[in-house]
């Protein structure tokens, strides 16, 4: 069974998300799955993970994983051992091709020699590390627990140890920051030389701590913020017009609307989500796209560390029971199209149209054809030859131009 299984999900690629919740204690800004935990607690969930691995690659042991994200939450909290036994779990269960890029997500003040070492030993071959900013007054306000020094530190210590592919995590438009501000911080990480960088305008989530300090009026939330203490629309456009102005001067392609990377360092497993590679999600809340239906784990950590999570074979032989009980999504032609555009158009290499037509057997012309003239006419799209892409007025206003495919009706 579970080989016919992983013949009719597989893609030739697959990933694997592995979510760890935890952390040292819940920023500011941050409206992710994730909470401080106890000892106890992390254990149980590592068990109860390691188990969820175990049942569910019965389903697709035979497919290709092309990488491995262990995400969070902040995954360096656990021990060298539970992280060790995670992926000793992956690699005995999944079939991981040759070159699999795998990575972990973790935060200064989180990270050791040893740790390091094991993540070496283990075959963790990409770091995120999660920095935000250079400024440790901008550091205290966001909530974080670490100096930018204590983030200096741990980032030698990774290249000493010998990690040659490293993410660093920044976050602009700040309460209070000004262009110059965010310009010192990317001169800061610049002189470091990482591989990659992502680079995220901060949002004002519902139910954080900054939404009740600069989200509250109507007027606020409209713009994500408040005019009062957040930058200003046009600051905001600048901060991200300098960035891509002094990455690219260093030697950075900015190849999503986020990131920027040194050449063949871009993040294989993003671009994997957004090209529509099947993708696994195991542990608390994660999520998955596998054999066009999409579907996620439990939130509740309780009923996670009680051993709830769906069965993978039975979504894949789309019991209808299963499918209305775990909330699948069987996404619809029309819904693999949307996703097709409003995914891939946050590459800066854009969406293909001869793809599109092999995957959906229809021109891309003719199916978004009120779009695509629409947002050429307004100058946001390039339609070439093959591509269709983002110009850089259309980045700047991304979230309107992919919200148009959300709304079409081919």
């Amino acid at each position: 069974m579970g080989q016919e299984l992983a013949k009719r999900t597989k893609d030739d690629r697959m990933e694997l998300y592995l979510h760890i919740p935890f952390c040292v204690r819940k920023c500011e800004y941050c409206d992710f799955l994730s909470m401080p935990a106890g000892e106890t607690t992390r254990r149980h969930y590592v068990s109860r993970l390691i188990e969820e691995i175990r049942e569910k690659s019965n389903a697709c042991r035979e497919c290709q994983v092309v990488s491995v994200f262990l995400g969070g939450g902040t995954p360096s909290v656990l021990s060298p051992r539970q992280i060790a036994g995670i992926l000793e779990a992956v690699r005995e269960c999944f079939t991981l091709s040759q070159d699999a890029e795998v990575t972990i997500e973790c935060n200064p003040g989180t990270l050791d020699r040893e740790k390091l070492v094991l993540y070496k030993e283990v075959g963790i071959n990409r770091l995120s590390i999660g920095l935000q900013s250079a400024k440790n007054q901008e550091l205290v306000l966001l909530g974080r627990v670490h100096t930018f020094e204590e983030f200096v530190g741990n980032y030698s210590l990774a290249r000493d140890i010998g990690f040659q592919n490293i993410n660093i995590d920044l976050i602009s438009a700040l309460p209070g920051q000004t262009v110059r501000d965010w310009e010192e911080t990317l001169e800061k990480v610049l002189e470091l030389g990482p591989e990659h960088i992502s680079a995220y305008s901060l949002i004002v989530e519902e139910g954080t701590p900054f939404y009740s300090k600069y989200g509250q009026d109507d007027a606020v939330r409209m713009r994500g913020g408040h005019p009062k203490y957040l930058p200003e629309e046009e600051q905001e456009r600048n901060m991200y017009q300098r960035t891509r102005e002094l990455l690219e001067s260093h030697g950075y392609r900015r190849y999503e609307i986020s990131n920027y990377a040194k050449k063949g360092r871009e993040c294989r497993h993003n671009i994997g989500y957004w090209q529509g590679v099947p993708y696994l999600g195991l542990g608390l809340g994660s999520a998955s796209l596998m054999g066009h239906m999409r579907f996620s784990n439990t939130d509740c950590l309780e009923r996670y560390l009680e051993g709830e999570f769906p069965s993978l074979e039975a979504i894949l032989r789309k019991e209808p029971d299963i499918l209305e009980k775990e909330g699948v999504v069987v996404l619809d032609r029309v819904q693999r199209m949307e996703e097709f555009m409003f995914l891939g158009l946050r590459m800066m290499e854009g969406v293909s149209k001869k793809l599109f037509h092999g995957r959906f057997a229809v021109r891309m012309e003719e199916a978004y054809q009120k779009e695509l003239r629409k947002f050429q006419q307004e100058g946001l799209l390039v339609d070439g030859r093959d591509k269709v892409c983002l110009t850089e007025e259309g980045v700047a206003v991304s979230n309107y131009v992919l919200g148009g495919f959300l709304l079409s009706e081919p």
